[in-house]
């Protein structure tokens, strides 16, 4: 079997390949707002949502913030203090200041306020259809969702980032659903 670290590997490049063939042929535009509609449909009607800044090739949840938004949604971000300490969410409008954070994060200041969201759109670097997320590796989000079990959990992906199967450990919380450029994939 593919160890983790591999599978990574290998779903990063085929991340980045396409992000660049995108780019070569006109952009990430329109994947990115068909990723955005599929994933709206499963916006709460009230409530806070999280999301995060992409890095990198990963899915821009940007137009997805702004329909948010125009729903009168809250809108949180990830906020990290150490590697030991629990990811929490603090509350973040478009034009609030974000400041580097470990791993090279762009987070809400410390003084915003910490919000416990009821969906968490997240990146990730694989999924599968039964809702398995494989992460950067460090567990951040596990970690996180495990403390907010009414929360849905949902990943924005492209669709070359989908395996069959992926390994399942006891602690990772599945998705509840995975919205990508060419469908949406779960509940």
């Amino acid at each position: 079997m593919t160890s983790k670290a591999d599978l990574r590997s290998e779903l990063r490049r085929r991340r980045a390949d396409y992000v660049a063939a995108e780019r070569a042929g006109g952009g990430l535009l329109v994947p990115t707002l068909m990723i955005a509609e599929y994933a709206a449909r499963h916006l709460p009607a009230s409530g806070t949502i999280a999301a995060y800044v992409a890095q990198g090739d990963e899915v821009d949840p940007t137009p997805l913030l702004f329909q948010a938004i125009d729903r009168g949604l809250t809108i949180a971000l990830p906020w990290v203090a150490t590697r030991a300490e629990p990811m929490r969410f603090h509350h973040w409008f478009p034009g609030d200041e974000l400041v580097p954070g470990p791993f090279g994060l762009l987070q809400p200041r410390t003084d915003t306020a910490e919000l416990v969201p009821d969906v968490v759109f997240t990146p990730l670097v694989g999924f599968d259809r039964r809702g398995h997320r494989l992460g950067q590796g460090a567990g951040y989000y596990d970690r996180a969702l495990a403390r907010l079990p009414n929360a849905r959990a949902i990943g924005l992906a492209w669709a070359v980032q989908e395996v069959d199967a992926l390994p399942f450990e006891p602690w990772d919380v599945p998705l509840y659903g995975i919205a990508t450029e060419c469908e949406w994939i779960g509940a």
